[in-house]
């Protein structure tokens, strides 16, 4: 099946389309209230626990969903229509993130409820984003995908530059445990927005068991066999891992190391700092993109983000270290968006659900949680910023891995799949 042919065509402006800017608008609505969760779970524990450890197990509960589901989730949206996936994975969202505010609102919350609700909401996640990686390929077609994805991470990054920092203002007179409850809203909007786009985001769908064993490990084996994705997943896992360990001690780091406790308006700074870099990355991608090609961007940027893994380690005020975060993010969605657009490019329609749930088990369902749990022993036994530059070392290894491998001798423009 030919994907692009009921996508728009090139000289159609993206979010001119009106089902493209519904796939985005859920996507940017979803993402803002997410963004107040990935500061109020933190926070919300850390202010319950007083612990570094509790603190990164919010990371490891956010994360472990997609080791545990992540075949089996795209298995499935590879074999039923992935718009009833997405809309009902946002409503069962939306009543499992509801029960944080209203338990503490009654006075019963615990920091064993937060961490079931993160992961129970990241594990009906893992569904919907299953879904809607593979969904947009047939959405805007092959050739757009590139600037279709730099779009999404554009649009939501200019979200998560603008909410965190209202969420950090907001935590001084709100709970944390209240202000969780905008997420709650956003999935019940994200639904309504998939629910209204007209253009099918399903190729044919054959008749074969999804919970079927060699159904599962297809999207595996296409891993395995193609030489490009196969490193660029190994690099993901890498890049994960300095992200969890990043996220699992940021609040942490910012109280012990840079002097930004909770309800400090300078905390929401630090995680807008995150939105901003990623707000220039995805500005760069399709640029970079365009000019070398998916591969050798990868390469380019990839001792740019060891230099930046460093630098955050090094911040001793929260200046530098928002600084250094904003160039941490410019690598971190600059590899991620090339990662994600390469696997789309050159997978099978058919296949696309599992591979880029596979892809994403490993990274995030292994790398991330391996990150934070990490950072969040070393930083019980020693210095936050000396936990932080030993677990930022995974970019450097992932850097020399780049450069040591078959990426050095790849096409400048990869094999589109044919479907």
């Amino acid at each position: 099946m030919d994907v692009s042919s009921s996508a728009p065509t090139r000289r159609t402006r993206l979010l001119s389309d009106p089902d493209v800017f519904r796939y985005v608008a859920a996507r940017i609505v979803s993402l803002t209230g997410s963004a107040v969760t990935f500061i109020a779970m933190p926070v919300l524990i850390y202010g319950i626990t007083g612990s570094a450890t509790w603190t990164s197990l919010v990371i490891v509960a956010e994360a472990v969903p997609y080791l545990v589901f992540g075949l089996w989730a795209g298995a499935l949206a590879d074999h039923v229509d992935r718009r009833r996936v997405m809309v009902g994975a946002d409503v069962l969202a939306a009543l499992a993130l509801a029960t944080v505010p209203v338990a503490y609102w009654l006075d019963v919350l615990t920091a064993a409820h937060v961490l079931i609700a993160a992961f129970g909401v990241r594990t009906i996640f893992v569904f919907f984003d299953a879904a809607n990686q593979g969904a947009l390929p047939s959405l805007v077609g092959r050739d757009r995908l590139p600037a279709a994805n730099a779009l999404v991470f554009g649009g939501s990054t200019v979200a998560e530059t603008v909410v965190p920092m209202a969420a950090g203002a907001l935590i001084v007179v709100v709970s944390p445990a209240s202000i969780i409850a905008v997420d709650v809203l956003t999935f019940v909007a994200s639904a309504m927005l998939i629910r209204s786009i007209t253009r099918p985001l399903s190729g044919a769908r054959d008749r074969v068991n999804p919970l079927r064993l060699t159904a599962v490990a297809d999207g595996t084996r296409f891993i395995l066999r193609h030489p490009i994705v196969r490193v660029m997943i190994v690099i993901g896992i890498l890049v994960a891992f300095s992200a969890g360990a990043l996220m699992a001690i940021l609040v942490v780091w910012a109280d012990r190391t840079l002097g930004v406790q909770e309800g400090d308006w300078r905390l929401g700074m630090l995680f807008g700092a995150w939105g901003v870099g990623g707000v220039i990355g995805s500005v760069l991608v399709p640029r970079l993109m365009h000019r070398f090609g998916g591969v050798r961007a990868a390469l380019v940027t990839l001792p740019f983000a060891a230099a930046t893994g460093v630098a955050l380690a090094m911040a001793e005020s929260w200046v530098a270290g928002a600084l250094a975060i904003v160039a941490w993010s410019v690598a971190y969605v600059l590899i991620a968006t090339v990662s994600v657009t390469l696997r789309q490019q050159v997978t099978p329609e058919p296949l696309m659900s599992r591979v880029m749930t596979a892809g994403r088990m490993v990274t995030f369902g292994l790398g991330y949680p391996v990150g934070a749990l990490v950072a969040g022993a070393l930083a019980g036994v020693m210095e936050t910023d000396e936990a932080l530059l030993l677990s930022q070392l995974s970019l450097a290894v992932a850097a020399m891995i780049a450069w040591s491998s078959s990426l050095r001798h790849a096409p400048r423009r990869l094999e589109v799949a044919e479907d």
